[in-house]
């Protein structure tokens, strides 16, 4: 080797000696250097239903999934009823999680499938879709009451008819997916909708991949024309990760139409749950979804009357189930039923069976089923076609059930799904999820920091860099409290709420707790820990923080961000703590009124609305949990 090259080696190793030893012993300096946790929350929707959704194609939805991902990612297209649509601002990710049953089997019906056509029943419903207007919808109805009843033809559920349409119409569905996802800019993730609903009870989940399309399409979709049971949901998504090496997750939805058979106490063939249940719910359901356009499960008015603000989307979705076609819904099934309830049942079933089955996190989702996740209150296209923009969808009228009736003014502009993630891929937002580093929003875009330990301080709220000290001291939101060090007192919480940038000013910051007393029985508390206004707004004699006030002008459907505050932040220690008592904590975030989606339509369609119908309403925004548990190994 000549000398100049010699030379030149050993002055790039000398540099490269230099460049170790300044890594290995350099002080901290860059605060962003070094992070290892996730620095930005990405908004998204985990429940969307296209055309390829029997219920959303008979109700008059003409977009498929590539229409889906193009609005969703900020584009302008037209809607089902020929109106041009297009988000104020773009998602992050989306979810396309159309119905597993019959997937596809709708189109081809109203195609006229020969083989369908053999059956009357079939061939008198294909003939009212084509004919379009009140007679595609009397069809819609017949065929979902029939669904919910499991009163289908079996041409229609017969694999040997409809097994090779839905595997294509999966496939083509899992390859738009990969076109539209574009790692670190917006994710097409892969799902669907498993739509059990015994009697009329939802049970629904709807089943996340991880995974793209090499994997998913080694399986098709497992129905509830299979099984409605969710163990048997549960046995196939094991076998799918065991035959493909995917991962996948379930996130049942709509709690607060199940009659009480969310989280009931025992299991699809009524037997007393055992830990081997409770291992496998917790396993394979990480995540609830609290908020959707048909309503709030977090909680009901008559399970916590000491929640002023428990009356949420509740809107008469409290009268039945899905299908109001059982008992109505009464207060003895409502902790079965609302996600509050389960989450201190869980509690209670872990002191049981050693496991608790309902550890579960928050999410949110939409529900639409019109390929448009459109649930601005000013830019809502509701949930069905038949409740896109016009001036009397207010009062439109669903029948089902024994004669009862919804209306379109009772659905909520609602929701979205919230996940602190390293970056924008499916590996990141599932794996944020799995670990239910997630929360829920009625459809603002609130972002929120929730973190619990033993040692966080007063200062650390004031701190520019909040998450460090989150991450630093303690667990985000869908952890479990660290083992107290000695001469803990009670654990610690650091709260953090900004306002949506383009929504209105924060209320006040919530901590719920829940607990389980020695004698079993569930227990409740709702703290306020920090709001707006607080140099004019001091507690009253009773101790609660007063109403914030209203600014809502319905007339205008508009509204002045001059009370609240745009950004909340605290330190909060649990002054009723007990170290032997098993609890979990969440944060809830409530914005001050602002116009509902139905005062934006009475201005701009000129029409006047019953005195029933809200005008206006506080959004918010739910945390997952974070859970304490007395001599937990961690």
């Amino acid at each position: 080797m000549c000398s100049r090259r010699r030379h030149r080696f050993a002055s790039l190793a000398s540099v490269a000696i230099a460049l170790s030893g300044i890594a290995a012993g350099a002080m901290a300096y860059s605060p962003y250097a070094g992070r290892d946790y996730p620095t930005q929350v990405y908004f998204g929707d985990t429940h969307h239903h296209s055309a390829n959704s029997g219920d959303a194609f008979m109700n008059g939805d003409r977009l498929g999934p590539e229409m889906s991902y193009r609005f969703a990612r900020g584009e302008q297209v037209l809607s089902s009823t020929g109106i041009p649509a297009r988000l104020a601002r773009p998602l992050d990710f989306l979810v396309i999680a159309d119905h597993a049953e019959g997937l596809g089997v709708v189109y081809e019906l109203y195609n006229g499938n020969p083989a369908m056509m053999a059956d009357d029943t079939l061939a008198r419903w294909s003939r009212m879709m084509r004919a379009g207007g009140k007679e595609a919808a009397a069809a819609a109805t017949e065929l979902i009451a029939a669904q919910a009843l499991g009163k289908l033809p079996s041409m229609v559920t017969d694999p040997r008819v409809n097994a090779s349409i839905t595997r294509s119409v999966w496939q083509e569905y899992t390859a738009t997916a990969e076109k539209f996802n574009e790692p670190g800019r917006f994710t097409a993730m892969i799902g669907y909708e498993w739509t059990s609903v015994p009697g009329g009870n939802n049970l629904h989940r709807n089943v996340l991949f991880r995974d793209g399309k090499a994997q998913a399409d080694q399986a098709q979709p497992f129905t509830s024309w299979q099984s409605s049971d969710p163990e048997d949901l549960w046995r196939w998504m094991a076998d799918y990760e065991q035959r493909t090496g995917g991962q996948v997750l379930a996130i049942p939805h709509n709690a607060n139409l199940s009659n009480g058979k969310m989280f009931a106490l025992v299991d699809f063939e009524d037997k007393p749950l055992d830990r081997d249940y409770a291992e496998r719910r917790a396993r394979w359901e990480p995540l609830m979804e609290v908020m959707q356009t048909k309503g709030n499960s977090e909680t009901h008015p008559s399970m916590s009357p000491n929640d002023e603000f428990a009356d949420f989307g509740v809107n008469g979705w409290d009268n039945g189930n899905l299908t109001l076609t059982w008992e109505k819904e009464t207060p003895q099934m409502r902790p079965h039923s609302y996600l509050r309830g389960g989450l201190m049942l869980g509690l209670a079933q872990e002191q049981q069976v050693g496991v608790n089955p309902f550890k579960f996190g928050m999410i949110g989702g939409t529900d639409v089923h019109t390929s448009l996740s459109a649930i601005d209150e000013d830019n809502f296209f509701g949930k069905k076609v038949i409740q896109e923009p016009r001036p009397g969808r207010w009062k439109h009228i669903t029948k089902i059930g024994l004669g009862e009736t919804r209306y379109t003014w009772q659905h909520e502009a609602a929701g979205y799904a919230a996940v602190w993630a390293r970056e924008n891929t499916r590996e990141a937002l599932w794996d944020a999820m799995q670990r239910k580093e997630v929360y829920a929003t009625s459809g603002s875009r609130i972002v929120m920091r929730f973190f619990g330990g033993w040692q966080f301080e007063a200062d650390d709220a004031a701190s520019r860099y909040v998450a460090r000290e989150g991450y630093g001291k303690g667990v985000p939101m869908g952890g479990d409290l660290p083992s107290p060090p000695a001469g803990a007192g009670a654990p610690t919480f650091l709260v953090a709420a900004m306002k949506d940038p383009r929504g209105a000013n924060l209320d006040r910051l919530q901590i719920i707790k829940g607990w389980v007393d020695a004698e079993g029985q569930t227990h409740e508390k709702i703290y306020d820990v920090v709001w707006g206004d607080a140099a004019t707004r001091p507690r009253d004699e009773q101790g609660r923080v007063p109403p914030v006030g209203d600014t809502v002008d319905v007339a205008d459907a508009s509204w002045r961000n001059t009370i609240g505050d745009p950004d909340l932040a605290a330190v909060w220690q649990d002054p009723d703590f007990d170290p032997d008592v098993s609890a979990f904590y969440y944060l809830r975030a409530i914005e001050i009124p602002t116009p509902r989606w139905t005062a934006y339509d009475q201005k701009r369609f000129g029409v006047v609305m019953d005195d029933a119908v809200p005008m206006k309403h506080q959004e918010r925004a739910w945390s997952s949990p974070i859970w304490y548990t007395p001599g937990a190994e961690r």
